[in-house]
C-alpha cells in the first residue's frame, strides 16, 4: 500500500491534461512515485551527512537530483509559510492555498540578489615569463587604462554595483598550438613515434578539458568525410581512446557527438579503399572502444548500453549487410561481455 494516495495521482494527471487514466493504473503510478521520492530522499540524507549537518536543506535535495542525473528544480524560495487546505470531497487530499498577486506589484518589486556559489579555478599567471592570453589574466594595457565604457554602475538598494560585460571565452595560444599539432599529427603522421607520444600526452595531461569539444568535432568531421582513408580512421579511433583514458576530462556532454563516429568505424560497409587495409583490426579496436565507453558511462546514462546493443543487433540481423558489417557487430557485442552474448543468443553446445 503506497503512502501516496491514488487520488493525488489522479488530480496531478488532470492538472497536466491527462484525463483518461484507468483506475488500475493509479495504484501502480502511486507506488512508483513513492519509490522515486524515497530514492531521492535517501540520496539527500547522504549529502546531508557528508556535509556534517543534521538538518536537511534544499541544496541536499538538489545534490541528490544531480547524482541521479535528474534535472534540478528551478525556482525561488518564499519566506511565507505554506498554507494547506483540504480538497472538497477528498478526505486525505490537500492543496496549497495560493493568494492572488497583483501583476503591478510583481513588476515593481525589487529583484533579489543572486547568490554566488563558492568555486576555485586554477590558471597560469605566466609560462616561462610570458602571460597567457586567457580571460582570467587581464592584459597590462587594460590595467594601465581602465575602460569605463565597458562597465556600468548603478545603485541597488543604495549599494554601488559594478557590472562588467561578459568576456568571450577563447582558447589560449598554447592550447591552440597544442590542438593544431595534434590535428596535424593525426592527419599526416599517424605512424610516427611522436604521434604515440602525443596520444600519451592526451591520456595523462591536465588542463586539456577546453579542447574536448574541439577534438570530438574533429573526430566526427574527419570520420564523416574520410571513410576511404584507413590510416586516418585508425588514428582517429586511437585519439578517441586516449581522450577516454584521461581521468581529468569531462567527456559526458560530448558523447552524443562521439558515439556515431565510433559506431561507424565498427559497422560501416567499407573502411578504407585499398586491398592491404586491415579493416578487421580497426573493427576489433573500435569494439573495445565501444565497450570502454559503455563501461565508463553506462552507470550515468542508463540507456547508453541498451541503445548500443540494439544498434549492433540490428546490424547483425540485417541480411542485406555485408560480411564485414556482421563481423563488426559480432565483435562489438562480444566486447560488451559474455552476459550480453548469452542473453541475445541463448544456445547450448551439444556433443
Amino acid at each position: 500500500m503506497s503512502i501516496v494516495p491514488k487520488e493525488a495521482i489522479e488530480v496531478i494527471a488532470q492538472s497536466i491534461g491527462v484525463t483518461n487514466l484507468a483506475a488500475d493504473v493509479l495504484p501502480a503510478l502511486a507506488s512508483d512515485v513513492e519509490y522515486r521520492v524515497r530514492e531521492i530522499m535517501q540520496e539527500a540524507i547522504k549529502c546531508m551527512r557528508h556535509s556534517k549537518r543534521t538538518s536537511l536543506t534544499a541544496d541536499d535535495v538538489e545534490g541528490a537530483l544531480k547524482l541521479r542525473n535528474v534535472e534540478p528544480i528551478y525556482g525561488f524560495a518564499s519566506g511565507d509559510p505554506l498554507r494547506f487546505r483540504r480538497a472538497a470531497g477528498h478526505k486525505d487530499l490537500f492543496y496549497i492555498e495560493e493568494k492572488d498577486v497583483e501583476f503591478k506589484d510583481v513588476i515593481e518589486a525589487p529583484l533579489p540578489k543572486h547568490p554566488l556559489d563558492t568555486a576555485i579555478v586554477a590558471h597560469c599567471l605566466a609560462i616561462e615569463g610570458v602571460q597567457p592570453a586567457i580571460p582570467e589574466n587581464v592584459p597590462m594595457e587594460e590595467l594601465a587604462e581602465p575602460y569605463d565604457h565597458k562597465k556600468t554602475d548603478y545603485k541597488d538598494d543604495g549599494v554601488l554595483v559594478d557590472i562588467k560585460l561578459p568576456v568571450k571565452l577563447v582558447l589560449s595560444r598554447e592550447l591552440q598550438l597544442y590542438f593544431d599539432n595534434i590535428r596535424e599529427l593525426t592527419v599526416n603522421k599517424s605512424d610516427s613515434i611522436i604521434f604515440k607520444e602525443a596520444l600519451m600526452s592526451l591520456a595523462t595531461d591536465l588542463g586539456l578539458h577546453p579542447l574536448v569539444p574541439y577534438f570530438t568535432y574533429f573526430i566526427a568531421d574527419e570520420v564523416t568525410q574520410n571513410l576511404n582513408d584507413f590510416p586516418l580512421l585508425f588514428a582517429l579511433m586511437r585519439l578517441a581512446w586516449s581522450l577516454l583514458q584521461n581521468p581529468h576530462l569531462h567527456i559526458e556532454p560530448y558523447l552524443h557527438q562521439l558515439m556515431p563516429s565510433v559506431i561507424t568505424c565498427l559497422v560501416a560497409k567499407r573502411l578504407g579503399n585499398k586491398y592491404p587495409d586491415n579493416h578487421w583490426e580497426l573493427r576489433d579496436f573500435t569494439a573495445n572502444l565501444v565497450a570502454l565507453i559503455c563501461k565508463r558511462f553506462g552507470h550515468a546514462y542508463h540507456n547508453l548500453r541498451p541503445r548500443v546493443i540494439r544498434t549492433l543487433l540490428h546490424a547483425f540481423l540485417d541480411p542485406t549487410n555485408t560480411l564485414s558489417q556482421h563481423y563488426g557487430a559480432i565483435q562489438g557485442l562480444a566486447a560488451l561481455g559474455p552476459t550480453v552474448v548469452s542473453q541475445l543468443f541463448p544456445f547450448q553446445a551439444s556433443n
